[in-house]
C-alpha cells in the first residue's frame, strides 16, 4: 500500500478508522482489516475502544514493524503530568511498546499547547511514539505548533471530503509537508448517496463512495482512516484504491458544494 513519508515514518495512505466501535465488534474490525491488508490503525482515548483494538492487534500477529498504530490524547488531559498518564494507560491498553503516532485530539481554549507538545516531544525523544501530531487544528495553531514551538508535527487530523473545502488549512501544511489525515473521508456515508458520485461511479463500475475515497486518496499529502465494521465495506475501500479517475470526473467533483462540516463538537473553541 501507498505511504507517505512524514517525520521518520511511513504512514500508509488508507487506514481503519475504529471511531463509534466498541468491544467485540471493534476487535473483530480491526482483526479482519488487517487479515484484508490493512496496516494502519487509527483510534484514541476518547473512543474507549483501546483494549478492544488491542486485543486484535496482539490476535493477528502482524509483525510490529509492519503496522501504523496512531493514538490521541483528549482534551482534559492535556497537562503534562496527565498526558503521561493518559499515553502509559493508552499503552497498557494497546499492548504496545511504543505507538507509531500520538495527536493532541483536539484544541481547547486556555490550553497550554507549549507544554503539551513539549511533553508529546518527550515521549517521542524516549522512542516511546515514534512521531507526534495535532488533530482539528487551524492554521493559527499549526503556525503556533510548527513556527513557534517548533514541533515535529507529522500530521494535521482533521474532517475532510468530497463536501467539504479545506483549502486554506491545505495551502499551510502543503508548504510545511505536513500530510493531511482525513476522519469522516466518505462524510459519513452521505457520499454513498450522492447523485453525482454514483453517476460517475457508475461510469468505472464503482461504488460513490470509493469515488468520494479515491478522489481524496489522488491528492498528495493526503491520507484517509473510514470507519468500517463489517469486511465487505473494509475490501471496498481496499478495492477503491484500483479507480482510476479522470479529468471530467475532478471536474465534477470540484463542482460539488462544499460547505457541509459534520463534526463540530459543542466545546471546541471558534479560532476565528
Amino acid at each position: 500500500m501507498d505511504t507517505i513519508e512524514t517525520q521518520g515514518i511511513s504512514l500508509p495512505r488508507l487506514g481503519l478508522g475504529t471511531y463509534r466501535m466498541q468491544g467485540t465488534v471493534c476487535r473483530e474490525a480491526v482483526e479482519s482489516a488487517l487479515a484484508l491488508g490493512y496496516r494502519h490503525i487509527d483510534t484514541a482515548e476518547m473512543y474507549a475502544n483501546e483494549d478492544a483494538v488491542g486485543a486484535a492487534l496482539a490476535a493477528a500477529g502482524v509483525p510490529r514493524q509492519e503496522l501504523h498504530v496512531t493514538t490521541k490524547v483528549w482534551p482534559e488531559n492535556l497537562a503534562p503530568d496527565a498526558i503521561r498518564r493518559a499515553f502509559d494507560t493508552s499503552l497498557r491498553k494497546l499492548r504496545l511498546d511504543f505507538v507509531d503516532l500520538y495527536l493532541v485530539h483536539w484544541p481547547v481554549k486556555g490550553m497550554n499547547l507549549p507544554a503539551a507538545l513539549e511533553t508529546l516531544m518527550a515521549l517521542k525523544e524516549q522512542g516511546r511514539t515514534r512521531a507526534i501530531g495535532v488533530a482539528n487544528f487551524t492554521v493559527a495553531l499549526l503556525k503556533q505548533a510548527v513556527e513557534e514551538i517548533k514541533a515535529p508535527i507529522a500530521c494535521n487530523q482533521i474532517e475532510y471530503h468530497v463536501m467539504l473545502d479545506q483549502s486554506e488549512v491545505m495551502r499551510y501544511m502543503a508548504a510545511r509537508a505536513i500530510p493531511l489525515v482525513a476522519y469522516c473521508p466518505l462524510a459519513q456515508g452521505r457520499a454513498a448517496s450522492d447523485e453525482t458520485l454514483i453517476a460517475i461511479g457508475r461510469k468505472h463500475n464503482a461504488g460513490a463512495a470509493q469515488v468520494a475515497l479515491k478522489w481524496l486518496l489522488d491528492q498528495k499529502g493526503v491520507a484517509a482512516i473510514p470507519k468500517a465494521a463489517r469486511k465487505e465495506s473494509q475490501q471496498a475501500n481496499l478495492d477503491a484504491l484500483k479507480l482510476q479517475l479522470d479529468d471530467e470526473d475532478r471536474k465534477l467533483i470540484a463542482a460539488l458544494p462544499k460547505d457541509k462540516r459534520f463534526v463540530n463538537p459543542g466545546f471546541a473553541p471558534d479560532w476565528d
